[in-house]
């Protein structure tokens, strides 16, 4: 999440050398920020609380699909560190064409260097305990960043770090896609972003920068390039309301800036080649399917479902595609109110006010919608081509997390107001260039009435309890058979051949047995699976292609009805299909549809199965060699 941060100096138009941070911070942690990093972790167990009921039988009800593919990445990166094979493509799902992981939501510079403790723990603990901690880190990494570089409060820091952290669309992203909550190393870009153009350090400032990129786009390039929007937007207002400032920085910046970009593309070079060209990658997502999703009008004022004030029911309307914003009216009108107050004493918050319109106007998508429904006036996503590169991939309303992020700032910002109320005055700005550049300046502290305080600490205060997150929902799942986790499978899987599970996992159907392939992790390989793979035009589209075998097995399912005749085609396709697998046995373990998948695939093998264990299993052997 983008963390538009600058100059303590530029707080405010008027403000005092003495009473801004200190350039060096201590380095010691104060008791304050134990506290509130303790606190984060707290919040963090709070939001997972559901799946440590039973964490190796409970996946998001929400989107249970996506958290089975998170679970099977932190077994990918275990599995590329233990046998030392490239992370960037796995043959182990999707057999035998494979993935292209980075053309993917892989995570891998979070799943390699954890891939010890998920050897040691299993994807299912692995994934819990991340979820946690990955919103925690990003409250504490945006708590450091505001009070070492923007407040002057810790308790301020403190509730801009939490809101950063466990913004609603956070945490509705926390539903299956840990990606979107991994936003740890963003604070750090946006500050570093900001002080590329401080003399002499140009080349400390750029080479971190450069590492710090390049190892993000190993975590989720998508909230990258929303950062690196976010700061773009805020780079240029610095420099319309600061010309002369931005003028004589101009120079270090874009030295600074050259040198960051220069070292990230080096050190990703070959992932992003491999991304855009290597096996089994693609361009663009047929028909531009998120290209239409934008933000309801109605969600920036509606409590969030998982909150305390949520409610489950208005997602019904307004929340079926997802909740990026979902703010509430009361912070909603905090926010416009605490604009109203800053704007002009305070050039980070006029900054924020540019964030704010910029990118809640752009989140609309190509058509407004209100209240669930679409009306007939054009959004501004109506005037960009859906085919434009990047673009074409882009979701619409994931725009409004740039608006969570600068809301998160004003709080902060807001409270750090609050606190300095009853104050002595300050004293003249620091510098003729900041008197000059100057378009008001803050009335002085001991002018305020007393009730100014308290009053806005409950301001804020009623206007971010509401959001405070509930455990994320969770849903039971059936465990895999025990033929599957004991081992019993391996005298019937030699090396280089394929187990194939009924059903054969889709991003549609075949959840359960996708996460066979986690929990055995990834010992043998599987046909099919959840991802995004090219078509034959060369397009990004969810899942392998269908083979007639697969697609008999899902109408099956949708109907819980075998055919009402197999015929002699249907078994030679099927055989076809195996050789292509290179199939050594196809697997049934319980199911809803056991039944009719059973009578299925007995039809269309030529033989009944054998009952091994607690599952049907057809050694299929002699019909594929």
């Amino acid at each position: 999440m983008a963390v538009p941060v600058i100059d303590p100096s530029l707080t405010t138009d008027s403000a005092p050398a003495e009473a801004q941070p200190s350039r060096r911070p201590r380095r010691r942690p104060s008791r304050a920020d134990v506290l509130a990093i303790g606190a984060y972790v707290l919040l963090g167990v709070v939001v997972c609380l559901h799946y440590w009921g039973d964490v190796q039988n409970r996946v998001s009800s929400h989107l249970p699909t996506d958290h089975s593919w998170f679970e099977w990445l932190f077994a990918h990166g275990a599995y590329s560190v233990q046998h030392l094979e490239n992370p960037l493509f796995t043959s182990r799902q999707n057999a035998p064409d494979g993935v292209n992981m980075m053309a993917n939501t892989s995570l891998l510079g979070v799943t390699l260097p954890l891939a010890p403790l998920t050897l040691l723990l299993g994807p299912q603990v692995m994934y819990a305990l991340y979820l946690g901690g990955a919103l925690a880190a990003t409250a504490g990494t945006s708590y450091w960043v505001l009070s070492r570089h923007l407040v002057r409060s810790r308790a301020a820091a403190f509730v801009g770090g939490a809101f950063l952290g466990f913004a609603p669309g956070i945490v509705h992203h926390a539903n299956g896609q840990p990606n979107f909550v991994s936003n740890f190393l963003l604070p750090l870009i946006v500050l570093r972003v900001f002080t590329l153009g401080e003399a002499g350090r140009w080349r400390r400032n750029g080479i971190v920068l450069g590492l710090l990129v390049a190892y993000q786009i190993f975590v989720n390039e998508e909230m990258l390039l929303l950062t690196a929007l976010a700061c773009l937007v805020a780079v240029v207002a610095y420099a319309v309301m600061r010309p002369r400032a931005a003028w004589r920085q101009a120079g270090t910046f874009a030295a600074a800036l050259g040198l960051g970009g220069g070292l990230a593309l080096l050190l990703t070079a070959y992932p992003i080649w491999f991304q855009f060209n290597g096996p089994q990658s693609y361009r663009g997502l047929q028909g531009g399917v998120f290209h239409n999703w934008g933000e309801d009008l109605a969600a920036f004022v509606t409590f969030p479902r998982d909150t305390i004030a949520g409610d489950e029911a208005v997602e019904k309307t307004i929340g079926l595609t997802e909740q990026n914003t979902w703010f509430g009216w009361p912070l909603v009108l905090l926010a416009v109110v605490a604009l109203v107050l800053l704007v002009r004493r305070s050039l980070v918050a006029r900054i924020l006010a540019v964030l704010i319109v910029a990118f809640t106007v752009a989140s609309l998508g190509p058509k407004i919608r209100l209240n669930g429904v679409e009306t007939e006036t054009d959004g501004p996503w109506s005037y960009i081509p859906d085919d434009l590169p990047l673009v074409e991939m882009m979701m619409p309303t994931r725009l409004a997390l740039v608006v969570a992020a600068a809301v998160g700032v004003l709080l902060a910002l807001a409270w750090d107001a609050v606190a300095s109320t009853g104050r002595p005055p300050v004293p003249a700005p620091r510098t003729a260039a900041d008197a000059a550049d100057t378009t008001g300046t803050s009335p002085a502290a001991g002018s305020r009435p007393r009730w100014v305080r308290p009053i806005g600490y409950a301001a804020i205060a009623l206007a971010v309890l509401p959001l405070l997150p509930r455990p994320l929902p969770a849903e039971q799942i059936e465990p895999p058979p025990h033929f599957i986790t004991s081992g019993g499978w391996r005298p019937y899987v030699p090396a280089g051949r394929t187990l194939v599970p009924v059903p054969i996992p889709s991003n549609v159907h075949g959840l359960s047995t996708l996460r066979w392939s986690a929990l055995t992790r990834q010992e043998f390989p599987v046909p099919g699976g959840y991802f995004i793979g090219p078509n034959e035009k060369g397009e990004g589209v969810f899942g392998a292609p269908n083979r007639p075998t697969s697609t008999l097995i899902y109408s099956t399912m949708d109907r819980n009805a075998t055919p009402m005749a197999i015929t002699d085609e249907d078994r030679r396709r099927t055989v076809e299909d195996l050789r292509f697998w290179n199939a050594s046995v196809v697997v049934l373990g319980d199911h809803p549809r056991e039944v009719v998948l059973r009578d299925l695939m007995t039809a269309l093998l030529g033989a009944p199965p054998q009952r091994v264990d607690d599952v049907w299993l057809w050694d299929v052997r002699p019909l594929v060699d």
